[in-house]
This record gives C-alpha cells, structure tokens and sequence, in this order.
C-alpha cells in the first residue's frame, strides 16, 4: 500500500517580490514618471521660448530691413528733386530775360515756391531758395540781425546778447562788447574752448556762440530757424529782393509786413531788375531801407527736397546748397542727408 505524501502548503508571501513589497515598488516607480515628465515639459518649455525668440529677432529684422529700404528709396526721390532743381537753375539762368514764356516753358523761381514731381511711384517736393535773399552773418549789419531776431520772437535783451556775441566771435580781437562773450566766458564752460575770432565757414558754427540753441537756429513746429534766413555764402551786406523771404524782408528797416507782402505779389509775375521798381515799391520808405536792399545775384541757392513713397506724407529731407560756375558746372557748398526736420 503506498504511502500519501504530505504536501507542505505553499509559502504565499515569497511566491514573487512585487507581491511581498506592492506599496513600496509603485511608489518609486511614480515618483520617476514625475520627474520625467518634468523634464519634458522643461525641455518642451525652452524650445518654445526660444522659436519664440528666434521668430521675434526674424520680424523685426525683416521690418528693420523693409524700413531701410523704404527710407533709402524716399533718400533717392529726394535726391531726384535735388537734381531736377539744380537743371532748372541752369534753364532759369538761361531764358531769365526771355520775352515770352507758357506754362511749359515757364523757369521755376528761386524764392522758395515749392514744386512737385513724379517718380515712378513715388514723388518729391522741391524748393529754392537764392542764397543772395539771405542774411550774410559774415557781413550782416547788426540792425538787420537784431530786427530778424526780434522777429523770431526773442527777447530784446537775448537778441542783444546773441547779435553782440555772433560780432565778438567773428572780430579778430578779444574785446567784449556791452552784451558779447569772448574766450573767457567759453573757457569757463562745462566743454571749454576759444572763440573762433574769425568768420563763420558754416552756420551750424552758430551753436558755440553764447544765446544761440538748436531751436532758435533749426526751428521748431511752431516757427523756422534762423537757418532758413542766414547764410555764408552771400558775401553781401545787401539783401536781393527777389529772393528774400518774408522774415528777412520785414527785418529791413521801412519795410513792414504790407509792403513785405506787396513785393513778394510783384516778385510773383516778374522779377525786379532795377532801382526804379525797387523805388516804386517801397515809395516814401526807401531811403531808410536802401543801404541794406539790391538785386545782385550771388549764383549760390539752397535747395530743400523731399522724397516720399506712394501716398505717405512723411518725406525723406535733404538739404543742399549749389553754385553755378557757369552755364554748365556746379559745385556743392554744402549738404545734409538727412537734413534737420522741423
């Protein structure tokens, strides 16, 4: 008879690990799941942060881009309308005493009429103006810059202070007059230097004589600058009046903003040639105003263009002042791309 072997019962707890510690694995194991999935989203987080960056630098380069080409057209419209008023100078000068002109043929003028035209699609404003219409500082009366200065709205005493300092920095001596400044005041400045003791080469030289700011020489929105009324290149104490604007007009003793007005009409259908018109027109006042009025042309005109794309209103400005040597050839005196913007 064969004997039954007792089987022994099985041993439940050691049948499998994860059965003996269950808690204790799946906590680990979530514990690593978290962290991993802290990871991605790090990772997820600075790939997006930086396409995020890169697709910002791109847009503004391409806006950078599309803004510099933008403005280097509107350089060169401005640049076409420079050119097309240095070629009607030279036609201006040519049928200056033609018998009969028309609208085609008509010369522009040299007073500060403005005109336009068309390039493609874009166009350009232009303007010229005489330097000859202009107050020399170099030769200037001090009258005539004191009234333009009063004019411009300056206070008496700073006007007295400005003509005096412009006279000291330009005479060849150290002497102050009543209201002037000389080396000693300018070395006394935070940025000391000398006073020039010779003439202005440029009018932007203005800004280191004692009263003159960048507001009252450029001009603000509210007012022009002396810039548009002052020059170096006339070498003239006298004013031509076919060239003068307003503000240099009613700086001229016996001209005041009527008889300004009436020559400016005169100037319109044809030019003054001689001291007869000029004594028609000021009548009773031309003794007090003619030591400082003539007619001669310097052959030096400041030109003002502006370029502008398709409708745009805001243009880009350039400022150039030509010399005719003749019939033929010009030469810069100056230029500034872009110019000063009131």
């Amino acid at each position: 008879m064969r004997k039954r072997q007792k089987t022994r019962p099985k041993d439940t707890r050691s049948s499998c690990v994860s059965c003996r510690y269950p808690l204790r694995i799946t906590h680990h194991s979530s514990r690593k799941e978290g962290i991993a999935l802290l990871i991605v989203i790090w990772v997820v987080t600075v790939l997006m942060v930086t396409v995020l960056s890169f697709s910002l630098m791109a847009r503004t380069e391409a806006h950078s881009t599309l803004s510099f080409k933008e403005g280097i057209e509107k350089n060169f419209l401005a640049e076409a309308g420079i050119e097309r008023a240095i070629m009607e100078l030279f036609y201006m000068r040519q049928n200056m005493n033609a018998a009969v002109t028309t609208k085609d043929t008509e010369a522009w003028k040299a007073d500060g009429t403005s005109y336009s035209g068309q390039v493609g699609d874009g166009s350009y404003t232009v303007r010229i103006r005489g330097e000859s219409g202009k107050l020399d500082i170099n030769t200037v009366p001090e009258i005539l810059l004191k009234n333009l200065l009063l004019n411009s709205g300056v206070k008496d005493d700073d006007a007295d202070t400005i003509v005096d300092s412009i006279m000291d920095w330009k005479d060849p001596d150290d002497l102050h007059r009543l209201h002037g400044a000389e080396s000693d005041y300018y070395m006394s400045l935070p940025n000391p230097y000398k006073a020039k003791n010779a003439d202005f080469d440029t009018l932007e030289e203005l800004l280191l004589v004692k009263g003159v700011t960048p507001e009252l020489l450029y001009g603000s929105t509210e007012a022009k600058g002396l810039i548009d009324f002052l020059t170096v290149n006339s070498k003239s104490g006298t004013v031509n009046l076919n060239y003068a604007p307003k503000e240099v007009l009613t700086a001229i003793p016996g001209i005041g903003a009527d008889t300004a007005d009436r020559i400016i009409q005169y100037r319109q259908d044809k030019s003054i040639s001689g001291l007869q018109e000029i004594q028609q027109l000021l009548g009773e006042n031309y003794s007090a105003a003619a030591p400082y009025i003539g007619v001669i042309d310097t052959n030096a005109y400041t030109i003002e263009a502006r370029g502008y794309r398709g409708g745009e209103k805001t243009g880009y400005p350039v400022r150039a002042i030509v010399a005719l040597d003749n019939n033929t050839k010009y030469r810069y005196l100056y230029y500034r791309s872009p110019a000063y913007v009131r």
